[in-house]
């Protein structure tokens, strides 16, 4: 059955997951959106404006020039009007159409942002397609352009997109005054664009001295105070609504209630921080993109308080710490962390050309920031964005004890690592179904695993891919049998109820985690997600044999049907022959292989690239999937039931 969110059936069923008080917050914004529609608050005139926030001198001297050369190469493929959207190309960007998709060749409606129906791709269009350069991250890149070269064409260009921005998006009319998050993240970008024009001499006239744009930041700040994301949407959307009008108000202070706003989004930042993150550090989400996001958005909060001599409480810094310290232990031996959960290619501060390591430049600007740790892994590539933080951001040695080892074990989101020879990775997941009582970005993926032989995904987790618009792809992204582990009588271990809503949420309880590297790893996980049934999986990794067993029970409960996959990186080739897979990849022009022998019991196929029902697929990024080879064991389980699978990797 589709299940669309926005129909009556879908919206009992988020009704269902909230509690009173988030109930008559949304009661109460209802009401001030009825009467923002003929009576919308006013803007203040602004006499006087100036922009203080800006980068300390000698600051962009230390940009390291293969930086440089990235982000001038970047900003001049954006000068010719060319840019990739979530796997959409474009050449119209000299002169954009902000409400066309180019995806469906659709133009969102305009009118009083309330009515327009953002979720309806047959009315709007991918709304991802509409936001996202709406977003204006590639004007901080053309800003960040003129920041290093001085080059006015750069600047120009930004102004005269921020101009048809402003009159062609009038306060609370269209597609891109109706979610929060667009908004919170514009007004960091538009911070960070004044910042780095700030040698060029029409930048005041831009801002400081223009009413439009005056109008613009204020109605931003406005809405952002009046329709916060709450209760059981309290996710990473709120921590981008808090950054956007912290760092707004800090460094256009311009405003009677930018004081107000400052203190109130402050206190918003540090408890939402705080709540969407482990004691451990890991997002709470269990996405691991969106903890690179809440991170990102936490430091540039964090740099506009210092570059405002905003006092900012401990715990803020503290969390961001941990957070970073967090990311460090979890990536792999190439830096990459986990694939888990959602995935959107959001960022909260872009200022780098193509080709930089995202994860990278947040380990580097964590050890520009915090002092990197003796186990951290060494980061070797350049960025734009660390030198510019840092120059900002008051370095501290904060109050907190920091692992004095690697950790591989993350007890609270439920997350393990186990590490072998030859780079071998391989995360186990026994953690909570997701985070707040929606689990909006979760993925029915208990006791899954995800496994890499020096960076290559070898048993992968096949991503996000899309949003909005394909209901059958985005169930199948997210579902049990979209992930490395075992499904039973052919249903998800939690209950969906939309594209961002599950309803039940599989309990997950790890066993046994054992890291100890004394020559194998073990770990052991169990969930209820398939009552009476239940769902326990044994994990060994054998440094010395360089071999991870995985062994899977069904304990209790009916005789049952079972579906167990494992799905290969796009790298990844495997001829099957009946339970026994020859896997075999390259890396860096040198062959690898290894032997996956199947569970005898099950009667094992091979699926690759399939659509009716999707099938053997694999998301390298938002709104981009490729061909890859899904191994499928069928049969059943009657209660007593162990599926042996053995991954061998060869010298």
């Amino acid at each position: 059955m589709t299940v669309m969110s926005g129909s009556p059936g879908w919206y009992l069923r988020r009704l269902s997951r909230m509690g009173p008080r988030e109930v008559g917050g949304r009661v109460a914004d209802t009401v001030r959106r009825r009467r923002w529609r003929s009576a919308r608050p006013e803007a203040p005139a602004v006499t006087g404006a100036r922009f203080t926030a800006v980068l300390p001198a000698g600051t962009l001297a230390a940009v390291p020039p293969d930086a440089v050369k990235r982000l001038v190469a970047e900003a001049d493929r954006l000068m010719g009007g060319h840019a990739e959207f979530f796997g959409v190309v474009r050449d119209d960007l000299v002169d954009p159409d902000w409400c066309f998709d180019p995806k469906t060749g659709r133009r969102a409606p305009w009118g009083y942002a309330f009515d327009v129906p953002y979720r309806n791709e047959e009315a709007v269009g991918d709304i991802k397609q509409i936001w996202e350069p709406s977003r204006h991250q590639y004007l901080t890149v053309l800003a960040a352009a003129y920041a290093v070269t001085g080059n006015e064409r750069y600047a120009e260009r930004v102004a005269d997109h921020l101009r048809s921005w402003w009159t062609l998006n009038a306060p609370l009319r269209g597609v891109h005054w109706t979610s929060g998050i667009e908004l919170g993240i514009r007004l960091l970008s538009w911070v960070w664009v004044r910042r780095l024009l700030d040698g060029w001499p029409e930048a005041a006239g831009l801002f400081e001295e223009n009413p439009v744009a005056h109008r613009q930041i204020w109605y931003h700040q406005r809405w952002l105070a009046a329709f916060p994301s709450r209760g059981s949407s309290a996710n990473n959307h709120v921590i981008a609504e808090t950054a956007g009008q912290f760092a707004a108000s800090c460094a256009f202070d311009w405003f009677p209630a930018s004081a107000r706003w400052r203190a109130e989004a402050l206190r918003s930042l540090e408890r939402q921080l705080r709540a969407n993150t482990f004691g451990s550090g890991l997002n709470r989400e269990l996405a691991t993109e969106y903890h690179g996001l809440v991170l990102e958005l936490g430091l540039a909060a964090l740099a506009e308080a210092d570059a405002a001599g905003v006092p900012v409480p401990e715990p803020v810094r503290r969390t961001l710490l941990r957070m970073t310290d967090a990311l460090a232990a979890v990536v792999d031996n190439r830096l990459r962390p986990p694939r888990q959960g959602d995935a959107d290619d959001g960022h909260g501060l872009v200022v780098d050309g193509a080709g930089t390591d995202r994860w990278a430049s947040l380990l580097a600007t964590g050890d520009a920031l915090f002092g990197r740790l003796p186990w951290w892994p060494e980061v070797t590539g350049t960025d734009v964005r660390t030198p510019l933080l840092a120059a900002l951001i008051r370095p501290t040695g904060p109050a907190a004890a920091r692992p004095a080892t690697r950790p591989d074990h993350f007890a609270d989101a439920g997350l393990t690592i186990l590490r072998g020879p030859e780079e071998i990775w391989c995360r186990c997941d026994g953690g909570p179904h997701g985070f707040l009582s929606i689990a909006a970005h979760a993925h029915a993926d208990a006791l899954s695993l995800e496994v890499r032989h020096d960076g290559v995904d070898v048993l992968a987790d096949p991503g996000t891919y899309c949003y909005h618009g394909q209901p059958e792809w985005r169930r199948y992204f997210r579902s049990t049998l979209g992930h490395n582990t075992l499904q039973l009588d052919g249903a998800d271990q939690s209950v969906s109820g939309g594209p961002f809503l599950w309803t039940r949420h599989a309990r997950s309880r790890v066993l046994v985690a054992d890291t100890s590297r004394a020559g194998v790893g073990r770990w052991c996980a169990e969930h209820d997600g398939y009552r009476p049934s239940v769902h326990r999986r044994r994990v060994e990794l054998t440094a010395a044999t360089r071999e991870l067993r995985v062994v899977d029970e069904v304990r209790g409960g009916p005789r049952r049907s079972v579906r167990l996959a494992f799905h290969l990186g796009p790298a990844i080739t495997a001829d099957l022959d009946g339970s026994r897979a020859l896997l075999a990849w390259n890396r860096d022009g040198e062959d690898r292989s290894a032997v996956l022998d199947l569970p005898g019991q099950l009667s094992w196929a091979a699926h690759r690239g399939e659509s009716e029902p999707p099938l053997g697929w694999y998301s390298p990024g938002f709104g981009r999937k490729e061909p890859s080879t899904t191994l499928v064991g069928t049969g059943f389980a009657d209660g007593t039931e162990e599926f042996t699978t053995v991954l061998g990797f060869r010298g």
